[in-house]
């Protein structure tokens, strides 16, 4: 058993804001569908200063939003900037007029929407593409500094690659697959690193301080191995509304990589047993790709992954403040993260037999009166996880750490 109720602090624009109460929370991070990359986190919150000062709130200032674990530490839930600021009368009285404040705010994904590229990239490793690209907008130059800033404001422990950073996060470099030059042409920031990290089976994502980071397609399973999952208990979610899906359309049992200079040439795989189990469901992915031992590789991960149906979790809600959480579970929950590797434990029979290995897929927020909520939704394991080569197999991993009845058929983790 163990006590907690939120304590928040409001950072905008640099300025710590910790004398509000806020009524409201809304948040939503990450993506529901594992083929999709994930859309620009949002926060919304309405609260009040409890001075009644006016607080100097401006379109484009930095927003984030913190709440103390159980070590009294702050930790982000969420990092952006400012888009929408509504300023209304809450309540009024003969003493007082209470003026309440209600901030829209969006991820650092968002940026990348509205940023164009129209330069070359050379041929290379996907997470080495995404690197140079992500830093071209999200690392600064000399002439984006601004003239007022002295050495003296600076963090002592900057080093000189990031000294000007302005949102970008991990990136997994140099990535696993080699992805084909791009000649001069203009798109999207955003278009252009969805076709890198779709092609290479990878993913985009923001951490919680509004960084963009990019995950290649053996981060999930190398971050397992490291770590090991977060044990939840079900019983201390909601159960009404808990539940899991498994649907046809998670199916790729023919498929189709199409790769080279203008998707010009092709390789397959094909599971004739999930095709005879379950009927055909193709799928043509155009990728950038640039050799065929990567793209059958792709082709090949695809029908190891997706060509049989498993459940995915489509939603859980854990009231952060139930005091039956211990405070291990409940940092574990206000970390959370695309890829958290989480088991959950004591489920009802029917769902998954009550037990739950998974990837957290997305992830909202939201509150009530001293409460706080964290709604999840998960991939199963098996859609992330494939044996894993030799070169990115942990350098400190030893044979005595597996399973000695593990066979090599399976081995998509080796601990």
């Amino acid at each position: 058993m163990s006590a907690w109720s939120p304590d928040w602090k409001l950072t905008v624009a640099g300025v710590d804001y910790t004398d509000i109460a806020i009524s409201d929370v809304q948040h939503q991070a990450g993506r529901d569908d594992i083929y999709q990359q994930p859309n620009p986190s949002y926060l919304q919150i309405t609260f009040v200063a409890l001075s009644g000062q006016t607080l100097p709130f401006d379109i484009n200032d930095s927003l984030s939003l913190q709440v103390k674990d159980t070590s009294a530490a702050y930790v982000n839930i969420f990092g952006g900037d400012i888009t929408d600021i509504t300023v209304a009368v809450g309540a009024t009285g003969s003493n007082a007029t209470v003026i309440q404040y209600t901030v829209l705010a969006m991820g650092s994904l968002v940026k990348l929407s509205k940023e164009l590229y129209a330069g070359t990239i050379s041929q290379d490793e996907d997470g080495n593409q995404i690197y140079d690209l992500l830093s071209s907008v999200l690392l600064g130059a000399w002439n984006d500094v601004p003239a007022a800033t002295t050495w003296a404001g600076y963090d002592a422990t900057e080093t000189w690659a990031n000294a000007f950073n302005i949102g970008l996060g991990e990136i997994d470099t140099p990535g696993l697959y080699t992805m084909e030059n791009r000649a001069a042409e203009v798109d999207t920031i955003y278009n252009i690193a969805s076709l890198i990290a779709n092609s290479a089976f990878g993913y985009l994502f923001e951490d919680n301080e509004g960084n963009i980071g990019y995950a290649d397609a053996d981060h999930r399973q190398t971050y397992l191995l490291a770590n090991g999952y977060v044990d939840l208990d079900a019983n201390h979610a909601f159960g009404q509304g808990l539940s899991t899906i498994t649907r046809s359309g998670d199916i790729r049992n023919d498929i189709y990589i199409n790769y080279g200079n203008n998707f010009g040439s092709q390789k397959t795989a094909t599971s004739a047993t999930s095709i005879a189990t379950y009927g055909y469901k193709a799928e043509s992915i155009n990728s950038v790709i640039h050799s065929a031992v990567d793209a059958q590789e792709v082709a090949d991960r695809y029908i190891a992954q997706r060509a049989f149906p498993l459940p995915a979790f489509q939603s859980i809600t854990f009231p952060i403040t139930n005091p039956e959480i211990d405070n291990s579970d409940r940092d574990n929950l206000l970390g959370v993260f695309m890829g958290q590797p989480l088991n959950l434990q004591n489920l009802p029979d029917q769902i998954s037999g009550g037990e739950f290995e998974g990837y957290v897929e997305g992830w909202s927020w939201s509150t009530r009166f001293n409460e706080l909520f964290l709604t999840i939704n998960l991939s199963p394991v098996a859609f992330s996880q494939v044996a894993m080569r030799w070169n990115t197999v942990p350098i400190n991993e030893t044979f005595q750490t597996i399973d000695p009845t593990l066979t090599w058929e399976y081995a998509t983790i080796v601990s």
